[in-house]
């Protein structure tokens, strides 16, 4: 049997009852469903959007910009339909198809946010930034040295295993650094920076100490590794990718998962609520909502996962009311729907370098270089503007024949001269900055908006505070004063002060703690008063770190899903 051919529950009432409920197919949920179905358990796992065949349905894996009428643009109707996303400049002709309707599926901005969504089988893993890295006890310990938030119940030896474990499936390629604040993965070889970057590189660490430029660490093969094939350097990942070089569920976690015949995904399927049973002290299944009839549904099972990205799994805690829950599933201290974070981007500088012009780069490479934080990683680094600190992504590149859109001209001869060579070098930094999990920072259930479906929608009101704004000021400063160093020229630094969300990398809402009375999860991810119900995607984060979050969530669902296992071999569940 094809790893690819699947079991689809369209014919609910003849089977109810699994072992384990998976809410969400992408990056977290694919992951604790591979590590169930694979210990035995007879796992549904519940998608809220359509069915998506990894390879037979990416249809426009193949083609190029002038392949489209738009050159890749969407039409006025699509972006009417995805009006919160085109805010964003990620919507394109190619990709729209993995973006949630915004049209059918509203929230509401008390104050304004970015909120990209992706209904279908695989989630956002079929659109992510592939930039994967580790934790350290910098990140773990910074709440409770700092009296900010609460303390998280994990340290960083309590998921190193689970990196590892993650790692040597998916493959990660990188270049080891052995920096404290940035521990090392299990690495493939990694991607080559090209001439202009070890230039840039070598100015840098030799002007500023301690500030160290690498090649990003990402999940992307530079090699064939577990049956799928190494990058060939298009960059057409939004397309979906036909050798399965990156990382994503429908090419990688949802295919394991199947190969044990335990797996059966229902599509189409709204989760509703968690259904809980007083008299037993636990939950019992999932409701749900078939998008296509409307039909409201339950499913039963003895362990359920809610992974159904950030803000829709705090949605699902929210509306699942009880006696014993009545404020949301969990929700004894509050603190549900609360502690929002995401990164700050898009602060930065870029400039032109002279020099090489007679180099090139080979390929498309989909990744770009990383400068790890160096700010309060010990008391010789300590700032006295801000707490925790930020990291920076960019990379250099030929402005290409696209420079003629800001010079004056027009004709043949301005065509033709744009194309006799490939432009000057530029090079660009962009910082991702922590942010702090503030209480005020949260959404709410808003029953007077409701969606298609006819249940209440997000409202959210979140917004950067003080650290978060000195952290960007510092961002752009340093970014000016290190490419002056390097020797650009024409360098202009800047801030587009966009909001919350525009990072995609919402945390918080659920967060993991030591206490019921102050936190939704445990040290291991259960639902504080439901212990067979666990949430491991950015819902449970009790704090952001500078650092893409993926990596992170997929090591905590495979620890999770391994300790429900344990557990109810133990018959605790």
């Amino acid at each position: 049997m094809s790893n690819y051919n699947y079991n689809y529950n369209i014919d609910a009432k003849k089977n109810m009852t699994y072992d384990a409920i998976v809410i969400g197919s992408g990056m977290s949920g694919s992951w604790a469903a591979k590590e169930l179905c694979e210990a035995g358990l007879k796992t549904l796992v519940l998608e809220r959007g359509r069915i998506v065949k990894h390879i037979e349905d990416y249809p426009d894996m193949q083609k190029e910009s002038w392949d489209w009428e738009l050159r890749g643009g969407v039409t006025p109707e699509e972006r009417k339909k995805h009006y919160k996303a085109v805010r964003s400049n990620w919507l394109g002709e190619a990709s729209k198809k993995f973006w949630a309707n915004d049209e059918e599926n509203p929230y509401t901005e008390i104050k304004p946010f970015m909120w990209l969504r992706a209904h279908q089988m695989g989630g956002r893993s079929q659109l992510w930034g592939k930039q994967t890295y580790r934790w350290s006890d910098l990140d773990f310990e910074a709440n409770a040295k700092e009296g900010i938030g609460v303390d998280w119940p994990i340290r960083y030896k309590d998921i190193a295993p689970w990196y590892s474990h993650v790692e040597k499936y998916i493959g990660i390629s990188g270049q080891a650094l052995g920096l404290p604040q940035l521990p090392d993965s299990e690495f493939l070889p990694p991607m080559q920076l090209n001439c202009v970057e070890k230039d840039v590189k070598a100015r840098i660490e030799n002007a500023f100490p301690g500030r160290t430029m690498t090649i990003g660490r990402v999940a992307h093969l530079t090699q064939p590794h577990n049956g799928r094939g190494q990058c060939m350097s298009r960059n057409k990942c939004s397309m979906g990718c036909p050798y399965s070089a990156f990382f994503s569920a429908n090419s990688v976690t949802l295919p394991a998962a199947n190969y044990t015949g335990n797996l059966t995904i229902r599509p189409w399927s709204i989760a509703h609520s968690v259904i809980y049973d007083d008299k037993k002290g636990k939950a019992t299944g999932v409701k749900i909502i078939d998008a296509e009839s409307g039909e409201m549904m339950e499913y039963y099972a003895k362990i359920i996962f809610v992974n159904a990205s950030t803000l829709s799994t705090t949605r699902i805690l929210m509306n699942s009311t009880s006696d014993r829950f009545p404020n949301g599933l969990g929700n004894d201290s509050g603190e549900l729907g609360h502690n929002l974070m995401d990164h700050t981007y898009r602060v930065g500088a870029m400039g032109v370098f002279e020099g090489h012009e007679d180099s090139y780069y080979k390929g498309r490479r989909p990744n770009g270089i990383y400068i790890p934080r160096y700010w309060n990683i010990n008391e010789e680094t300590k700032s006295d503007k801000f707490v925790r600190g930020f990291g920076y992504q960019g990379g250099a590149y030929r402005k290409g024949w696209g420079r003629g859109a800001n010079v004056e001209g027009f004709g043949a001869d301005f065509k033709d001269n744009l194309m006799k060579d490939p432009g000057p070098w530029e090079f660009f930094i962009t910082g991702f900055a922590e942010c702090l999990p503030y209480h005020e920072n949260k959404v709410s259930l808003d029953k007077d908006s409701l969606d298609k479906w006819g249940q209440p929608t997000l409202a959210i009101d979140c917004e950067w505070k003080e650290n978060e704004l000195a952290l960007n000021k510092q961002i752009q400063e340093d970014a000016l004063e290190m490419l002056d160093k390097a020797g650009l020229k024409d360098i202009v630094g800047f801030d587009n002060k966009h909001e919350p969300g525009f990072g995609i990398h919402e945390m918080g809402t659920a967060r993991m703690g030591h206490d019921p009375k102050t936190s939704v999860l445990n040290a291991n991810n259960q639902v504080h008063g439901a212990p067979n119900v666990y949430v491991t995607d950015g819902a449970c984060m009790t704090s952001n770190s500078c650092v893409n979050p993926s990596l992170t969530y997929m090591a905590l669902s495979a620890r999770a899903a391994n300790h429900a296992i344990s557990e109810l071999n133990k018959q605790n569940l």
